[in-house]
């Protein structure tokens, strides 16, 4: 059972989500919260495995909040829904750690979707937010030439075995460990290993930093 608690200032919102997810056999809302500040008391009382986050809440928002619980050993992954598409208060969000960004207009299925990987320890990135972030990056250089997301993590992609690149360019693409195991043809332990080994080179906080930064990569090439 996949423990979910849903943040949002609207509780109208809230209470739409709860509807949404009720009844999905392998989640359970284990509370809700107003605003970031709210949903760390929650937490820090009751087990919880994904916040589903707005972004912009009043006393403490959802960009600090997702850097406090990010910051938490073993503490919940943190999938971001906002109705607003990719400005600075999300690219914060994803260089804050969180897991996951979706937008609030996704259908059921795919948020339910986004949950069950956030929790399975995957990365989750909206199409959306993927094709805007690169969009806006190249546009922040005259020249048209896009700046790198993360750029310590640039400068440290050459110390990447090929098996590594390989699992770098597999995040970009948005695939689960099973997936890259498939891919590649390992087990989904050591897909697994190899995530956590690439991440820790590149110095990158969770697997959709991994995921942006291979995107930008290939936007590149």
């Amino acid at each position: 059972m996949i423990r979910v608690l849903i943040v949002d200032d609207h509780q109208a919102v809230r209470a739409g989500l709860a509807m949404l997810l009720d009844g999905i056999d392998d989640l359970a809302i284990v509370g809700e919260a107003g605003d970031g500040r709210e949903a760390l008391r929650l937490i820090g009382e009751t087990p919880v495995d994904v916040v589903l986050m707005d972004v912009q809440m009043p006393v403490l928002d959802g960009v600090e909040a997702t850097r406090r619980i990010v910051e938490q050993a073993d503490g919940p992954r943190v999938l971001m829904l906002t109705t607003f598409g990719v400005d600075d208060i999300v690219t914060a969000a994803l260089a804050a750690g969180a897991a996951g960004f979706m937008l609030k207009t996704a259908s059921a299925h795919e948020l339910v979707d986004a949950i069950r990987r956030v929790a399975a320890g995957d990365a989750v990135l909206a199409p959306e937010v993927t094709r805007t972030v690169v969009d806006r990056l190249r546009a922040l250089d005259s020249r048209a030439v896009p700046q790198s997301p993360y750029p310590a993590a640039s400068g440290r992609l050459a110390a990447l075995t090929d098996r590594e690149r390989e699992v770098l360019d597999s995040l970009g693409l948005g695939l689960s460990n099973a997936e890259i195991a498939d891919r590649l043809v390992i087990s989904e332990s050591t897909a697994k290993t190899h995530v956590s080994r690439v991440l820790g080179k590149l110095g990158l906080a969770s697997r959709v930093q991994g995921a942006l930064l291979a995107r930008y990569e290939a936007e590149r090439s």
